[in-house]
């Protein structure tokens, strides 16, 4: 654990005094003053280009940016996640979501056990178990084949399945019906299972401790659907199957513990899609493809392991992240996948970066006194350009943005592909460059009109290309924002890798609902405020009823 705190390194003050220096230039003259700029800051591994030379940066910028990151221990921290240390220190755990793309023969311990074997029993265990939904010879209790897969999770129980699921559609078996369940509102479970036939249907319940109130709130109502039609508790074994570590409960609901899928407590729910958690997506898109997807997870991995900080995709990301948020206030991050399979991306990234270091206490229990992790949010493009780019290039706000685009479609038609791309690289250079005052007079713009038609620019950018977008390359993206995350939390002095914030709401909720429930008027010792919204909840209720 880093000692110093982190505004009194060196590093870190020299960048704060470096910021103010930069932050007079704009991108427009440091591309005039250096003809080799879009060509020289530029990084590739594994099949994912990046363009980072549209960022408020120079050579001494990133020369800055390693010298924090050897101030902060960066390298021994990432050894020691690899190596399996409890760096999760609130929980005492491992960090090891990268032992579940590790080859068979790797050796990764943890408590002196390697636990890589037992990864690899989980995803034989699933590949048996997903060709036999895909052949059709798992069938139903009736005797029917399985047409209809339903996963019911929340949080990474559920971004991540759906994400990849949107992601790699096309390679989908698309005669299964793939629908996901998370939120406890009723309406989403009831618009996930209509239409459906509950004996072609099957259930996936991934709750780790099987006893998450969202998770096992739908699964009870599932169970109930599913009997209406079939009758008997012993179908419960024929339609549902889980992810979790709990056989007791399991087998009460009636699973059969067979065909229970188990994970570990080194791997969060956020970093967990491809483990047992991506069941669903293993189903939807088979085996093959997705070993294909953990080699891309790899393959990224290794990048960030062994690449030179200088050319190492994650670290330049993760610096550029931390650089904006904590040198010049920017609230924000826009991921912009020019791909419409990508479209749940920006909705992943939103936990997988904001659970992780949304913190606001150091390892070691102080509190910050420094912006950490922005906010991050996005749309597909084009959509996006006939939304919200409005306020990236014309309002007040600092946004730094990621594109993502590819060369090749994956649905050819016509010219689409070249003017979807034209877009990314149009884009980044107008938030670039801008349009000045001149420009816009040149064309004969009337002088009442002209601030109005001007664009500052100087609003950074990066752009990431693949060739197209296949399994490994999912694998990948997914791997470099993790480690980028990685990258900011080390640097931020945080624990990337546990969620306390997430837990008082719950326990208040549960504290909350027998009060909503209740058949007599139940002493309230809320706040005012929540003590009066029960009241008038009960009485709406009272009233419909």
């Amino acid at each position: 654990m880093t000692k110093t705190p982190l505004r009194e390194m060196a590093a870190w003050k020299a960048l704060e005094t470096h910021a103010t220096t930069i932050g007079t230039k704009h991108l427009r003259e440091m591309f005039a003053a250096d003809a080799r700029r879009g060509e020289r800051m530029t990084a590739e591994a594994c099949g994912l280009f990046l363009d980072y030379s549209k960022h408020r940066i120079d050579d001494q910028t990133l020369s800055l940016f390693q010298a924090l990151a050897d101030e902060c221990g960066l390298e021994d921290r990432r050894a020691a996640m690899f190596r399996g240390d409890k760096i999760n220190l609130t929980e005492n755990r491992a960090v090891l979501h990268t032992a579940l793309r590790a080859p068979r023969e790797a050796v990764i311990e943890v408590d002196g056990r390697n636990v890589v074997p037992d990864v690899h029993a989980v995803l034989d265990k699933m590949a048996a178990f997903a060709e036999s939904i895909r052949s059709g010879v798992w069938t139903g209790f009736t005797g029917k084949p399985i047409r209809n897969v339903v996963n019911i999770g929340i949080g990474g129980s559920d971004l991540g399945p759906v994400m990849a699921y949107e992601a790699l559609r096309h390679y989908s078996q698309r005669e299964l019906t793939m629908r996901f369940v998370s939120n406890v509102d009723g309406s989403d479970f009831a618009e996930a299972v209509h239409g459906l036939d509950p004996e072609e249907t099957l259930f996936i319940v991934s709750s780790k401790t099987f006893t998450t109130l969202e998770t096992m709130t739908n699964a009870h109502s599932a169970r109930v659907w599913a009997l209406a039609r079939l009758k008997h508790h012993d179908a419960v074994a024929k339609h549902f199957v889980a992810v979790s570590t709990n056989a007791a409960e399991v087998a009460k609901f009636g699973i059969d513990t067979a065909n229970m899928f188990g994970f570990w407590d080194w791997v969060g729910g956020r970093y967990s899609m491809d483990a047992a958690i991506g069941l669903s997506t293993m189903i939807a898109i088979g085996a093959e493809n997705f070993q294909r997807m953990l080699a891309g997870f790899h393959a990224m991995d290794e990048h960030f392991r062994t690449a030179p900080l200088a050319r190492n995709l994650p670290f330049l990301m993760g610096m550029l992240t931390v650089w904006y948020t904590s040198f010049f206030s920017a609230e924000t991050v826009a991921v912009l996948p020019y791909d419409n399979y990508l479209k749940r991306f920006p909705a992943y990234l939103q936990q997988l970066t904001m659970e992780s270091n949304g913190k606001h206490v150091t390892l070691d229990g102080r509190r910050v006194d420094y912006q950490t992790c922005p906010i991050f949010w996005g749309e597909p493009g084009t959509n996006g350009q006939h939304s919200f780019y409005q306020l990236i290039h014309q309002g007040t706000r600092l946004i730094p943005c990621d594109f993502i685009g590819f060369a090749h479609s994956l649905n050819p038609l016509g010219n689409h592909h070249d003017l979807l791309m034209s877009n990314v690289f149009a884009q980044a250079e107008a938030l670039a460059f801008g349009k000045t005052t001149e420009q816009v007079k040149a064309e004969g713009t009337a002088d009442w009109l002209v601030p109005h038609r001007t664009f500052e620019g100087n609003r950074p950018s990066s752009v990431i290309l693949a060739e197209k977008m296949t399994p490994e390359i999912l694998g990948q993206l997914v791997a470099l924002y993790e480690h980028s995350v990685f990258v900011q939390g080390v640097v931020w002095q945080i624990d990337s890798f546990d969620q306390w914030g997430v837990e008082l709401g719950k326990v208040l909720a549960v504290r909350i609902i027998p009060e909503l429930e209740s058949a007599a008027e139940p002493e309230l010792k809320h706040d005012s405020s929540t003590n009066a919204l029960i009241r008038r909840y009960r009485a709406m209720r009272r009233k419909q009823a």
